[in-house]
């Protein structure tokens, strides 16, 4: 199949782009590098540096009439969505509507959009989280999230666009950008590479910090493959179901890294949310999707990656 990738040069996108390439699949990624990286781009894709809020992407749809798209381009961060709601909703949702438009009038087959387990549901009551569960996002960018859901059933109503949701926890592996609070655990081990004290954030009665629901890139590429052909007019959380804080974190990575570097402890930011974890039945029954790494192995596979990354002076 032709695949077009938006954010394909990002850290999850290009994960995703290697495993389609290497199942064969002719793939096109449009990405503007605003986040993400040429060098991450699968060689054997074609790749096009193209905003998705511009009407350049018409012309992409144009020349390279995808089958699937698969969207991961978006702006991530929750406390840059507080700070320019403005700017979350032209990318998150403006852009979103203007590469639906072009899948309506290219005839793209599926959509598969990606979504925030970790971040629609906000404050849940229900724990660990199902899909059924009435999200009440407390962010412009978890907001916006489930705003592109919702132009999702409008596009299958009006238009019969087929589409899968999947919504993810917090994601880590090779690749993930040292920058913002998505990408903690990649900030935790460059800074422990570069003799840098890492800042931990809590709230005053959860002195460990946050919890969170932390799932490797490479069960998260597996549900983007099992998603081309399963999941349809649906919603799944991908995540492991698992209660994680942040100082567990920070102390897992600090004991294979060999480090002995007390945190520096900050109050909770805007927007985040106290903790978060996600049901993952749904994934397992209906798409025969389930998580088989370990936060032990994700942690390992990514310390290797930036300690070679390192050593090679990138």
């Amino acid at each position: 199949m032709k695949i077009l990738v938006t954010g394909g040069a990002g850290f999850i996108g290009s994960n995703v782009v290697d495993e389609y390439v290497s199942l064969g699949h002719e793939v096109v990624v449009v990405d503007d590098l605003s986040t993400g990286f040429e060098h991450n781009v699968n060689p054997e894709a074609t790749f096009y540096k193209v905003d998705i809020r511009s009407k350049e992407l018409a012309e992409v749809f144009d020349k390279e009439k995808p089958e699937i798209v698969n969207h991961h381009a978006a702006q991530i961060s929750v406390p840059v969505s507080v700070k320019d709601p403005e700017f979350d909703a032209e990318v998150n949702v403006v852009g979103f509507l203007n590469l639906l438009q072009n899948c309506v009038k290219y005839n793209v087959k599926k959509v598969i959009s990606i979504s925030s387990g970790g971040a629609i549901y906000g404050e849940a009551e229900e724990y660990p989280t199902t899909e059924n569960y009435n999200p009440v996002p407390l962010s412009p960018y978890a907001i916006n999230k489930l705003v592109s859901e919702k132009y999702l059933h409008f596009y299958h109503h009006q238009f019969g666009l087929n589409y899968t949701v999947l919504r993810y926890a917090n994601v880590f592996g090779p690749r993930q950008i040292p920058h913002g609070e998505a990408g903690v655990v990649s900030i935790f081990i460059t800074n422990f590479l570069n003799d840098i004290q890492s800042h931990l954030y809590a709230f005053k009665e959860k002195p460990d910090g946050m919890i969170r629901d932390y799932v490797f890139v490479k069960d998260i590429v597996n549900a983007n493959v099992i998603a081309l052909k399963k999941g349809n007019l649906d919603a799944f959380n991908i995540g492991t179901g698992l209660e994680t804080t942040t100082g567990e974190l920070y102390r897992e990575i600090s004991n294979q890294m060999n480090e002995n570097v007390e945190p520096i402890k900050g109050d909770a930011r805007p927007g985040d949310i106290r903790k978060s974890c996600l049901h993952i039945e749904k994934a397992r029954k209906k798409l025969g999707w389930e998580p088989v790494f370990s936060l032990q192995e994700g942690v390992r596979e990514t310390i290797d990656f930036f300690v070679k990354k390192a050593k090679e002076g990138l």
